[in-house]
């Protein structure tokens, strides 16, 4: 379970972060994780180890459900274009993933949205663009007010989306 009250070489809140790829993010998550490192975040490498072919889903359910089960303060997933990764992890209920392509969409990703976990295109983005990506996205505080409302429907709509029974499971059982 985390700790909530951390605080790093820098003065300033530190978090337990998970963080994966598949194998075109590898060498943009060895750097990340080195940047984190230094800014005195403990990191969990949810992997790959490196940068042999790799089914993405793999890798985000790991650090999404890292996050979703508290293990984990935030998560940072790197794929070629960053897609892949945020629809594998908001399959896990509590993940609010966000896939970010330039220091506004990180900053409005957590103010407005909350988000939990980051997610960025090895491709298409350049070292310093993410760095400070990373540094907006774990610095913004979620402003709450009106955006609380909406997370709770969100967090409403996922509840009730577990207690109802399968549609598809019922004209299954019809055509028998």
């Amino acid at each position: 379970m985390i700790k909530q009250d951390l605080f790093g070489k820098q003065g300033y809140h530190t978090m337990i972060i998970a963080i994966g790829s598949d194998h075109r993010g590898f060498n943009v998550k060895q750097r990340i994780l080195n940047f984190l490192s230094g800014m005195g975040h403990e990191v969990l490498d949810m992997g790959p180890g490196n940068e042999d072919c790799v089914d993405y889903p793999d890798f985000a359910f790991d650090v999404a459900n890292s996050v979703s089960k508290k293990q984990a303060h935030r998560g940072i997933l790197i794929c070629g274009t960053g897609i892949g990764m945020c629809i594998a992890a908001n399959k896990v209920a509590g993940v609010r993933a966000a896939p970010c392509h330039d220091s506004i969409t990180a900053e409005m990703s957590r103010r407005h949205n909350d988000a939990n976990v980051l997610c960025l295109s090895a491709d298409l983005l350049g070292e310093e663009l993410i760095e400070r990506m990373v540094r907006i996205w774990l610095e913004t505080p979620f402003e709450k007010g009106r955006h609380s409302r909406r997370i709770e429907k969100i967090e409403q709509f996922e509840n009730d989306a577990r207690t109802l029974p399968n549609p598809l499971s019922q004209v299954m059982t019809k055509k028998k």
